[in-house]
Formats: structure tokens, C-alpha cells, sequence
């Protein structure tokens, strides 16, 4: 495997006009300073210093300390991160993604598909296993679903007729759902090889339900 990519998510906030414009000025850009973000945007260096924090918690920038010498006071410097690119051109990796996938099914078949989807499944499935210490399949599910939830996932445990059952209410995949239904199949392996147990989608948002839930076999618990 490859080194380990950070997940990267859209941040769980709200960015005002001023942090928008800021945040404009800062993709695909050099770093910049406060002042020249102020002149820029045609704000006080105030507002511009106050818009900077929020974006920083959110994740949408960086500071970066750049010193002057071995005296006097080190300045800062901002920069966008990959989580604002996805900010500002999520309506195009919407477009972007089911045209891969559309393109996938169109000039390799349901074959292709599959090999796709199972080294999709296969590459999650490594990734968050190698995050986990749990040895049984209930706390191995414990686990996983806290690794999601960090990454900005919805999901709960919950029982489910004296199972436990992962309520999955987001869908990292919604944009690549077609009739066939080949897209779920790689939650339902990536889970199964996780949990190191046979896993059951026993609910879907595609048939009506509220969220997907995902049932661990009660003897394999």
C-alpha cells in the first residue's frame, strides 16, 4: 500500500460573505498576510483577522509562521486548504463523479464494474482495518463507526431484534447510485471485512427507508 492519505471533509460550519471572499483570494494562491487581505477584500484588518480564525477552525485555512530574522515579532501567513477547494466546487465533483462512473459501466461493462468496486471495497476496507484493535466483531464495529463519525460521517449503533445494527444516515456514495445497485456492495463488503463478520443491509434509503442499516450476524458477534 501506498502512504496513508488524510480523509479529507467539508467542515460542519458557516463561512460569512467576507470569509467566502477571503477564502476565494487564498485557493490557488500564495500565502498571504493579513494586510494583504484586508486591502484585498476592502475590509478592516479587524473583520479580517476575525474571518482568518473561524476558517482556520473549520478547516478551510492554514497558518503558517513566517520569521523575519532572528528579531521582532514573526509574521503570519494564510493559506486555503484542500477542504475549501471542495467547498467551493462541490457542485462540480458531483458532476464529475457519476460521469466517471457512468463512463466505467459504459466502456467496460458490468465486468469492469465489479473489478472496480472490489478494489474500491478492498482499498477502504485496509484502510480502516489497519486503524482498529478490537478483536471482536461488536467492538470492531464500535470502533469503526467512531473512526467514520470522525471523518464526518452520520451514524449510530443501535439494537436491532438483539443485533447489533450500524445506521449509516450519510452516504459517501449517493452520487454513484444506479438501478443496478452495484455501489452498495462495496458498504456491505467494506463492513463485512472490518468487522470480520458476515454483515446484512437490512435497510436502504434506495428502497424508502430513512438511513441504510447494516445488521452484524448475531453468531458471528
Amino acid at each position: 500500500m501506498g502512504p496513508e492519505r488524510k480523509a479529507v471533509m467539508l467542515p460542519d460550519a458557516t463561512v460569512t460573505a467576507v470569509g467566502l471572499r477571503v477564502v476565494k483570494l487564498l485557493v490557488g494562491n500564495p500565502p498571504q498576510s493579513i494586510d494583504e487581505l484586508a486591502l484585498a477584500t476592502g475590509v478592516t484588518r479587524t473583520a479580517v483577522i476575525e474571518q482568518l480564525r473561524m476558517l482556520v477552525k473549520a478547516g478551510l485555512a492554514e497558518r503558517h509562521t513566517q520569521r523575519l530574522g532572528s528579531r521582532g515579532r514573526p509574521r503570519y501567513l494564510f493559506s486555503a486548504t484542500t477542504a475549501a477547494l471542495l467547498m467551493l466546487f462541490a457542485s462540480n465533483q458531483n458532476m464529475v463523479v457519476p460521469a466517471i462512473w457512468e463512463a466505467i459501466g459504459t466502456l467496460g461493462g458490468a465486468q469492469l464494474r465489479k473489478k472496480v468496486l472490489r478494489r474500491v471495497s478492498q482499498t477502504l476496507a485496509a484502510h480502516y482495518a489497519a486503524k482498529i484493535s478490537a478483536t471482536t466483531p461488536r467492538e470492531r464495529l464500535q470502533q469503526f463507526t467512531e473512526l467514520l463519525r470522525d471523518e464526518g460521517g452520520l451514524l449510530e449503533l443501535r439494537s436491532h431484534n438483539g443485533q447489533i445494527a450500524m445506521y449509516k444516515r450519510s452516504c459517501p456514495f449517493i452520487s454513484m447510485f444506479e438501478e443496478e445497485r452495484h455501489i452498495c456492495c462495496v458498504d456491505l463488503d467494506m463492513i463485512s471485512n472490518v468487522v470480520g463478520a458476515p454483515v446484512r443491509l437490512i435497510a436502504c434509503r434506495h428502497d424508502g427507508a430513512a438511513c441504510c442499516v447494516f445488521e452484524v450476524d448475531k453468531a458471528k458477534e
